[in-house]
């Protein structure tokens, strides 16, 4: 789940002294403070100093202990934070109650929702059956040089182009290349654009969000943060995520595998898991 600080500019219930208070406990994550004993907290909370703005953390015995979610909080305190628990509530009852589908509800998820992107080079399409498909992982392997960041940032520029999607980029090699991109989108420099040329030029540029990271946890943070924000999202016209790029994974997990610990390759492990649910939860295409 998402990192209390990730939600503290969303929510002014969360400032930096509760952060503070949940951190003496050892409490980082939403799902760290949903395993801890909220009355225990609410105790420790009232020997604060800030003991009032802390004391949003006490126990209302008005739902099911057992839901273990934010229901728990006083609501009580201000219609802004009543408001603010009613967003991370729904946001965690989608995330714990995920519907049982049918192969036939399957069939028509796949058919409605995950669509075919296409990356821009022909034969590259042809090969994966027209493009990278939403709610999928793709994985390019070749040695060093062999051209895969080139298809990544062509990808991105073409999907950002043609679909009029954002793309999230994740960038762990420092080859993100702005200037490469704005060539894939037919501009040379030195060369005077028209108003359209302009107009698409900034288009494509602005749709896509690139994201430094190098190492395995960064990337676990970064990939959180996407995850949380796609669930409390506003829609913004009729664009959103629908390509994820990590260029590439290879460079966070070679560092954490080998050795007699199993540690790196249950990261790996962790990794993969998170990207194919973000794939398929939000009907994300993943290279």
């Amino acid at each position: 789940m998402a990192p209390l600080k990730s939600l503290e500019e969303l929510y002014p219930f969360i400032d930096s002294n509760f952060l503070t208070f949940c951190a003496s406990h050892g409490i980082f994550t939403v799902e760290d403070f949903l395993i801890h004993d909220l009355y225990v907290l609410a105790a420790f909370a009232e020997q604060q100093p800030a003991s009032e703005k802390l004391k949003q953390v006490k126990p209302s015995l008005h739902f099911p202990f057992s839901c273990l979610s934010f229901t728990v909080l006083n609501f009580s305190i201000s219609y802004m934070c009543t408001q603010g628990i009613t967003q991370i509530l729904s946001i965690i009852d989608v995330t714990e109650r995920q519907p049982w589908l049918n192969g036939l509800e399957l069939l028509e998820d796949a058919r409605e929702n995950k669509h075919i992107l296409s990356i821009g080079f022909e034969r590259v399409d042809v090969l994966l059956g027209g493009g990278l498909r939403e709610g999928q992982l793709t994985e390019i392997v070749g040695p060093s040089s062999s051209g895969k960041t080139q298809v990544c940032l062509r990808a991105a520029s073409n999907v950002a182009k043609n679909y009029n999607a954002e793309v999230f980029y994740v960038d762990t090699g420092n080859s993100f290349s702005p200037q490469r991109i704005s060539g894939f989108v037919n501009w040379k420099p030195g060369t005077a654009l028209d108003w359209s040329e302009q107009s698409m030029l900034q288009q494509v540029m602005s749709s896509i969000s690139c994201h430094s990271v190098f190492d395995i946890f960064a990337l676990f943070d970064v990939l959180h943060r996407l995850e949380f924000n796609l669930r409390s999202q506003t829609c913004k016209g009729d664009r959103r995520v629908q390509f994820l790029i990590i260029d590439s994974i290879s460079s966070l997990i070679t560092p954490i595998l080998g050795g007699s610990s199993s540690q790196g390759h249950a990261l790996m492990i962790s990794a993969g898991t998170l990207l194919k649910k973000i794939a398929h939860e939000h009907n994300i295409a993943v290279l």
